[in-house]
């Protein structure tokens, strides 16, 4: 159960060049499962903003002086604090996000694992040797390249991996050298605020990491727009990574968008190693997860006993208080995801679909919804539902599945399920997406690994050796041996 230190409530500051910064409005920050509040956040303007991005300005040559090892001490010494005081950081985001304890305290685990492999790779970001000679005029002649920090690094973080996305921005930031603006979700600024000030006592340096909270267009705006800052990294919705693009100008963008994510199982395979791994991903944190499984693509000599047994997987599931330990599904982020995610459920329903269990709301809590017969126009199909509805369609083919998997405009990760190797590769060529995970759902990631989208589900990729050459230059040095 929770903390007495976090059940009294926090008024917290902005954090700019390693001091708390009050401001002259704050908003407050309600619980998503009991709407109480929980916390008085600041809400910074245009000034304090300007003043969050001149401070990783003027210390951006400290990081980029300072030497690798040093860089990798203090994501270790990171690593270290998180360790002692992870049950406090599982508490803070199962309060302000609702996401149920367990599940908090995986993500956690995660963000540890997600800063250490930071450590290690700011020991790592090499250059290489060029043969210039093997052009004409490139005779005695040596060159090499090296790799420089671009400077400040603005970092939109959203509400579902309060900790572990704004490692997958800090980590690879701190690891090569830059300085961050970040602006965390509006619902879940505590987890940063509480990783910035771990990172003080690790020995981050004053004015290397800012952050900054309040209206997100206004801050988002100016920090995406200001030419101090070299990269915007940004996980969220489409509408708003397609405007940070439209915007940025010649800055780099990384963007991690949204996805409607898909499985196919082939016919053949045995469904008691598959029906929990769908239920998981479909439902883990509510379905508020960027490749959260959405759609299953089924083969028609399946079909039924999959939808049987997982309709009786789904509704063993536990709803209520994310604090408390039994905990599997809790609320919705707001309310008026509810709203929204019933009015997708209603359209499908009159165009024909069949709510074979859930669809109905208990608090901010959606019960796990799956959907059959729902036609690929609607909205529960092509668009992101980011909420615990899943839909189950039957098909004659791999072929027909793949092609239905491709009729999206989204393209992050998809699964497949089948027992034939040269199904499974054709599947890994055909299936237009950043990942295809061979015999598991499209959920799976772990932290080291490339990750990213094509089509609407964002340009570059993350993962720590990855995110570490987005946020790097390459800069080239020949030098005349004549």
């Amino acid at each position: 159960m929770m903390n007495k230190s976090l059940a009294c409530l926090k008024t917290q500051h902005l954090l700019i060049n390693g001091e708390w910064v009050e401001t002259k409005e704050y908003t407050d920050l309600h619980s998503p499962y009991s709407g109480e509040v929980i916390a008085h956040i600041a809400k910074a303007t245009k000034n304090e903003t300007d003043q969050a991005i001149e401070t990783a300005l003027q210390t951006r040559r400290v990081m980029a002086k300072m030497p690798a090892y040093q860089r990798a001490e203090i994501l270790e010494n990171l690593v270290s604090l998180l360790h002692e005081r992870s049950e406090e950081a599982a508490e803070i985001i199962a309060m302000e996000a609702a996401k149920p304890i367990a599940t908090a305290r995986d993500e956690v685990l995660r963000t540890i694992e997600t800063y250490k492999f930071a450590a290690e790779e700011a020991k790592r970001i090499y250059g290489e040797t060029l043969p210039l000679d093997a052009a004409r005029g490139g005779v005695n002649r040596l060159a090499y390249t090296v790799r420089e920090p671009l400077g400040v690094i603005g970092a939109i973080t959203p509400f579902n991996f309060p900790m572990n996305l704004v490692a997958h921005k800090i980590g690879p930031a701190i690891a090569t050298g830059n300085t961050i603006v970040l602006k965390p979700a509006a619902q879940t600024p505590l987890s940063s605020y509480f990783i910035a000030e771990l990172l003080m006592e690790a020995g981050l340096p004053a004015g290397a990491l800012n952050v900054i909270t309040g209206d997100g267009q206004e801050i988002g705006d100016q920090i995406v727009t200001d030419d101090r800052v070299k990269m915007i990294t940004f996980t969220g919705s489409p509408a708003v990574g397609i405007g940070i693009k439209n915007k940025a100008g010649l800055k780099r963008v990384t963007l991690e968008l949204g996805s409607n994510a898909a499985v196919i199982i082939d016919q053949g395979v045995d469904l008691d190693q598959v029906v929990s791994r769908c239920v998981s991903g479909a439902f883990s944190f509510q379905g508020q997860v960027c490749i959260s499984l959405q759609r299953v693509y089924i083969h028609e000599e399946l079909y039924d006993e999959f939808v049987s047994k997982i309709v009786e997987e789904t509704e063993k599931l536990v709803m209520g208080d994310p604090l408390h330990e039994e905990t599997e599904v809790s609320a919705l982020i707001s309310s008026k995801d509810v709203e929204r995610t019933l009015s997708w459920i209603d359209e499908a329903k009159c165009q024909g679909a069949n709510v074979v269990t859930g669809g109905k709301v208990q608090g901010n809590i959606l019960y796990p919804t799956i959907l059959t017969e729902a036609g690929s126009h609607l909205k529960v199909s092509c668009n992101e539902v980011f909420a615990p509805i899943l839909v189950i369609d039957k098909v004659k083919s791999v072929e027909d599945a793949i092609e239905q998997v491709n009729d999206s405009r989204f393209g992050l990760q998809a699964g497949i399920y089948t027992n034939d190797i040269h199904t499974a590769l054709y599947a890994a060529d055909e299936l237009y997406v950043g990942g295809v995970m061979i015999n598991d759902i499209p959920t799976f990631r772990v932290d080291n690994m490339p990750y990213g989208g094509v089509k609407e589900s964002g340009n570059g990729r993350e993962g720590l050796k990855y995110a570490i050459e987005e946020m790097t230059e390459m800069k080239l040095v020949v030098w005349n041996r004549n």
